[in-house]
C-alpha cells in the first residue's frame, strides 16, 4: 500500500497519494488504503507532540535570547513549527470520516 502514499518531509508523515478516482479502486484496495492511513493516522497525535516540545524549547530559549536576529530567526522557527502542526491536526480532522466509514 505504500504507493498509494508518499512521505511529506515537512509533514514528517506519509500522506494519501491516490492517482485514480476512490470509486476506480477496487474494495479490497480501498480497505488495505483505509487500514494504511489509519496506522498513520494514528501516529499524528504524537508527531504534533514532538512539534509542540520543539517549540516549548525554541520558546525558552527566546525567553533568554538578547540577539535580536536570533530571536526574528526563534520566531520565525516556532511560526513554521505552529505550522506544521495546524496542517497535521488538518490531515487528522478531514480524514476522519473516511477512517470512520472503514469501521462502518
Amino acid at each position: 500500500m505504500e504507493e498509494h502514499f508518499c512521505f511529506d518531509q515537512r509533514l514528517g508523515i506519509s500522506i494519501p497519494n491516490l492517482e485514480m478516482e476512490w470509486s476506480q479502486y477496487s474494495e479490497e484496495t480501498q480497505q488495505a488504503i483505509l487500514f494504511h492511513w489509519e496506522q498513520i493516522r494514528g501516529s499524528i497525535p504524537d508527531r504534533i507532540a514532538e512539534l509542540e516540545n520543539s517549540i516549548n524549547q525554541k520558546q525558552a530559549q527566546l525567553s533568554n535570547e538578547s540577539n535580536f536576529k536570533t530571536s526574528c530567526e526563534l520566531n520565525s522557527e516556532i511560526a513554521e513549527l505552529a505550522s506544521i502542526i495546524n496542517d497535521l491536526w488538518l490531515w487528522y480532522r478531514a480524514n476522519q470520516t473516511v477512517s470512520e466509514k472503514m469501521h462502518n
